[in-house]
């Protein structure tokens, strides 16, 4: 028995499903997945019903959010092909702007360069009316600075963001990167001075195409489980890649089992044993899950501290996962039956345990909602 502990994690990148897709996930259940899987602040996408575009949606998600979370939560704020520009009056109470340019639910899918062009511009624009970008000098809780763009890395969309994040001087956070072909890409743009940074989630670092005869419908996410060669080029290029994020997507097994299965898996209790599965093969050491998962996160998006916040760890601890152990609504993982290392014994947020031993103690409403206070 080894025991560590670590800061609380940050999953940049989670669907929790609150409004609108409730019997898939919400905003306790979700954030309690997170605690049990070390997660202290998680950041969640716009994709819900309705889509989180507007003053008034923003308003909705961040009361439920306040009245229901256990961890942190931070909120995007989506464009909508319909109005490309609600959001803005509210840009600076998200954690930014997140741009589909992929598949989705909703009206949020952005695929016209015009419409691309016009986002970049206005955020470019708003930044400067609020004082510019957050950043590690910029964090403070009275700042009403902006966040990142962030895009799915998806075919041709990649270089013409990074071209539109380079014209306006805008960060650009690329999300679930997969391809040979992208991080590549990213890599070039970086060494020519792009302010580009990415993410990789742990079903595209741990599952290929080779995976898809045994996992059927439970492998399917957006995007695609890539070859595993497209996943050998994500580990022989881990130092571009500046976050692992879950993009936890849940469904029900009954929608995953039926003849239409949505795209979309859960993640946010899985990823700190995969990732210490790694660090016991030797791909990984502890410092890169702490940079990946905390530091690059709170960086990138200039999150608040979490004081008093530490996650005790048996990384020496083995299981299977298995189903009926998630703490997420759907109630599965696509990790079943993967034996794995590292054991999340107790996470304290706060200076109070909120998790112990397999129990969430928190208390529904006892999260944050972050950025709300300017």
């Amino acid at each position: 028995m080894t025991q560590i502990q670590l800061p609380g994690l940050v999953d940049a990148h989670v669907h929790l499903r609150e409004p609108g897709y409730t019997h898939k996930e919400d905003f306790t259940t979700g954030t309690a997945a997170a605690l049990a899987g070390g997660v202290t602040t998680v950041l969640d996408m716009p994709n819900t019903v309705p889509s989180t575009a507007t003053p008034e949606t923003l308003a909705e998600k961040v009361t439920l959010a306040a009245a229901k979370a256990v961890c942190d939560v931070g909120i995007f704020v989506g464009a909508t092909s319909s109005a490309l520009d609600a959001y803005l009056p509210v840009a600076h109470r998200a954690c930014g702007l997140k741009i589909y340019v992929n598949d989705t639910f909703g009206n949020l899918r952005i695929d016209e360069l015009s419409s691309l062009h016009r986002l970049f511009r206005t955020w470019a624009e708003r930044a400067s009316e609020v004082g510019g970008f957050r950043s590690e000098r910029s964090p403070s809780p009275a700042s009403s600075r902006l966040g990142p763009i962030a895009v799915h890395a998806e075919d041709l969309m990649v270089p013409v963001c990074l071209y539109l994040s380079d014209l306006y001087d805008i960060p650009l956070h690329i999300v679930h990167v997969s391809r040979r072909s992208e991080i590549e890409l990213i890599r070039a743009a970086r060494e020519r001075g792009s302010r580009v940074t990415c993410e990789a989630s742990p079903h595209h670092l741990f599952l290929s195409t080779a995976d898809l005869p045994r996992l059927g419908a439970r492998g399917d996410m957006r995007p695609r489980l890539a070859t595993p060669d497209d996943v050998a080029a994500l580990w022989e290029n881990l130092d571009v890649i500046d976050i692992f994020a879950t993009d936890h997507a849940p469904h029900t097994l009954a929608e995953k089992a039926s003849e239409t299965p949505p795209p979309g898996v859960p993640g946010v209790e899985t990823m700190l044993p995969l990732l210490l599965t790694a660090v016991h093969a030797g791909w990984l050491e502890l410092a890169d899950i702490v940079e990946r998962c905390v530091d690059a996160p709170r960086r990138i998006y200039a999150l608040p501290e979490q004081p008093e916040t530490i996650v005790d760890v048996d990384v020496d601890a083995e299981s299977i996962l298995r189903d009926e152990d998630m703490h997420t609504k759907a109630g599965w993982t696509p990790f079943a039956g993967m034996p794995v290392f590292g054991l999340v014994e107790r996470v304290t947020l706060r200076g109070r345990v909120v998790y112990e031993d397999g129990f969430i103690l928190a208390q529904p409403g006892s999260g944050q909602v972050l950025f709300q206070h300017s």
